[in-house]
């Protein structure tokens, strides 16, 4: 049988090419998600998508499966507490980060509808399909990751800088940068 051909960079474990074959670059209408995305994407900023993958069941048991409403509740104590889980990255300011996103997320929520409406407006409404032959073409930004990070830091949230924010575009399918022989780039268009 022959073996399918993915992006490269997920080919490190059985966990990564799982994630790449069933979530990454699927388009996600879902605010649920789009939360949990931010949660995690912010938190690895300056850290590889792998650590924090392996940490997504701390995170999701830590942040209250990713409701954002419970999130925004957050106390200083319940911060305090989950600095101490070895389950997530222990970092203060990502910690205290993911509470503040979550009470911008909710005022998001508040003014477009519902997250999905807003965040998707910055693709007009449809995914990018870009047609890359190599990982070595996608550059860490776009001037639409450049105009979604603008917004957001002028509405509050951290960690929201532009290379954060066009990985969680890929990730939530906003674009599809599957390198065109991956077996998953004709699958998300379809979605």
């Amino acid at each position: 049988m022959k073996e399918k051909v993915r992006c490269s960079w997920c080919l490190k474990t059985e966990n990564y090419m799982e994630y790449h074959d069933k979530e990454w670059g699927l388009p996600v209408h879902d605010d649920r998600k789009h939360f949990e995305f931010l949660v995690l994407e912010g938190a690895q900023a300056g850290l590889s998508w792998l650590t924090i993958l392996n940490k997504r069941e701390g995170y999701r048991k830590a942040f209250a499966d990713f409701d954002p409403v419970k999130v925004a509740r957050f106390t200083e104590a319940k911060c305090e507490k989950i600095l101490l889980d070895p389950g997530i990255v222990r970092n203060r300011l990502k910690v205290y980060g993911a509470v503040n996103n979550a009470k911008r997320f909710l005022e998001v929520q508040k003014e477009f509808g519902s997250f999905d409406k807003y965040i998707w407006s910055f693709v007009g409404d449809k995914p990018i399909v870009n047609k890359w032959k190599a990982l070595g073409q996608i550059a860490p930004t776009t001037k639409e990751s450049d105009a979604l990070s603008k917004d957001l830091i002028k509405r509050g949230f951290k960690f929201v800088g532009s290379t954060v924010m066009y990985s969680h575009m890929q990730a939530c399918g906003l674009v599809n940068d599957h390198v065109v022989d991956c077996f998953r780039y004709k699958e998300v268009i379809k979605k």
